[in-house]
């Protein structure tokens, strides 16, 4: 821990004094003190083009697979994601890479008298001082416009309106599938949720959205309108054509904008990824070319080809097969379920589960009973270190009121001794046919990947 006032020289003792502030759970529906800071750090939100992504599910994803093919194409990218599975670094990634440390303890401590500024006249109007997040994202534009990067793939944090990224003007806009998730927050319907999202929607630039709920779809196509931007909409004017499984993956044909891409080798599984490819694409050809310019489709094979997205269906381990998946919330839930149905044939799966408080653990429980229903299926209650995590008796509890079997609910509160049980029950089947899931919250995620040696990205 660092000393009081003295200045940080790693990255954990920048993540202390980050942790200090209101945590990431806490959100400030404002803009104008992000806008305060950007003004008087000299504007990085103004230094490099953006592709601003939002939506509920496939954010990341589909953030990695326009960030390679930006890449591919010979430009250098920022991206900024969140949260981060292992370390804050993550979040901030400069080519592919996590920001090296260097970078990102410096131009925290360049940007921290700044951000004291701010914290001082909000303190000084009775507000709360810079969260966390906010100071994340600040300290992301900052790094984007020092390295610089000649353009940034920016993830909202949640919503879109008062997300602290939406201090940048996308020149695209990316809406990834909405559903609902953080209803307390964003709204109890689709629609209102896709209020919250389409402020991302900015004059001069251009949306590239997912198939939606049609409520969903017709408010997204409202502010497009009403700002005067392009619209394109996948299952209108793209799509996937074709996708077959592959070995580690699937090889998808898209429908673009401007072209037609064969042949697609896409490293990652589900039908959800195919469609986050064919969004990526559509994001590509509307940012060169205002979608109308085919792209170089071997240009995409190659940036396709080496994409990865951690924590994502994500094979760990085999013997038995070990897969973690970060999907938080029942849609979420689904579509990984029914990846997991389709790209493994498992004679046994044990699930090992832990839930955030904030999340909609029963409709979480039911989705993944209903998904896996034809799958031999055990579950395997947890928890992470998260102070919001649910603790794994209540889920249990929660199970067995839903009506699962008992002799198929199991409670191990600490992750490793779920981890140990979970692959204990997968080699019991004997027939090299067992597999563990491990799922529910990024937090249980990220610490499953420590525990199992893929903490670094």
């Amino acid at each position: 821990m660092t000393e009081l006032n003295s200045v940080p020289t790693t990255v954990e003792e920048v993540y202390a004094e980050l942790l200090g502030r209101a945590p990431e759970n806490k959100i400030e529906p404002r803009l104008a003190p992000l806008f305060r800071a950007m003004d008087v750090l000299g504007e990085p939100n103004k230094a490099f083009p953006i592709v601003h992504i939002t939506g509920t599910n496939g954010k990341t994803s589909t953030a990695r697979m326009i960030e390679a093919g930006l890449r591919a194409h010979g430009l250098r990218t920022g991206r900024y994601t969140s949260p981060h599975l292992s370390r804050v670094t993550e979040r901030i990634s400069i080519d592919g890479e996590p920001v090296a440390d260097s970078t990102f303890v410096r131009i925290w401590n360049e940007i921290t008298p700044y951000l004291g500024i701010v914290d001082a006249e909000l303190g000084a109007a009775g507000q709360p001082r810079l969260t966390y997040f906010e100071c994340v994202t600040i300290l992301g534009f900052a790094i984007f416009a020092d390295e610089p990067v000649d353009v940034a793939v920016i993830e909202v944090g949640l919503g879109g309106i008062t997300d602290a990224t939406n201090v940048g003007d996308g020149v695209v806009s990316v809406v990834t599938p909405i559903s609902l998730d953080h209803t307390d927050l964003l709204g109890e319907t689709t629609a209102d949720i896709a209020r919250e999202k389409a402020g991302i929607i900015k004059p001069g630039g251009f949306l590239v959205s997912a198939a939606q709920p049609p409520e969903a779809a017709q408010v997204l196509l409202e502010k497009a309108r009403e700002v005067g931007v392009e619209y394109r909409f996948e299952g209108v004017e793209f799509g996937v054509e074709s996708r077959t499984l592959a070995v580690g993956g699937q090889i998808v044909t898209v429908q673009g904008l401007a072209g037609r891409y064969d042949d697609l080798t896409v490293p990652l599984h589900g039908a959800h990824q195919a469609e986050n490819a064919a969004v990526a694409i559509a994001a590509l050809e509307a940012f060169f070319g205002g979608g109308e310019r085919e792209l170089d489709v071997e240009i995409l094979r190659e940036a396709f080809a080496g994409v990865t997205s951690p924590g994502r269906l994500e094979v760990v381990r085999t013997s038995p097969t070990i897969i973690v998946d970060a999907a938080h919330n029942p849609g979420g839930i689904r579509v990984s379920a029914e990846a997991l149905t389709e790209a493994f044939d498992f004679t046994r799966l044990v699930v090992v589960l832990g839930v955030l408080r904030e999340k909609d653990a029963e409709e979480i429980l039911r989705t993944l009973d209903e998904a896996l229903a034809d799958v031999p299926v055990e579950f395997c209650f947890t928890q992470s270190t998260s102070p919001r995590a649910i603790p794994a008796d209540e889920l249990a509890e929660l199970a067995l009121d839903l009506g699962f079997a008992e002799e198929a609910v199991h409670t191990e509160e600490k992750l490793d001794d779920a981890i140990a049980y979970a692959v204990e029950r997968a080699d019991d089947v004997g027939d090299f046919g067992g597999g563990v899931l491990i799922t529910g919250s990024i937090t249980v995620v990220g610490e499953a990947r420590i525990l199992l040696g893929r903490g670094a990205l």
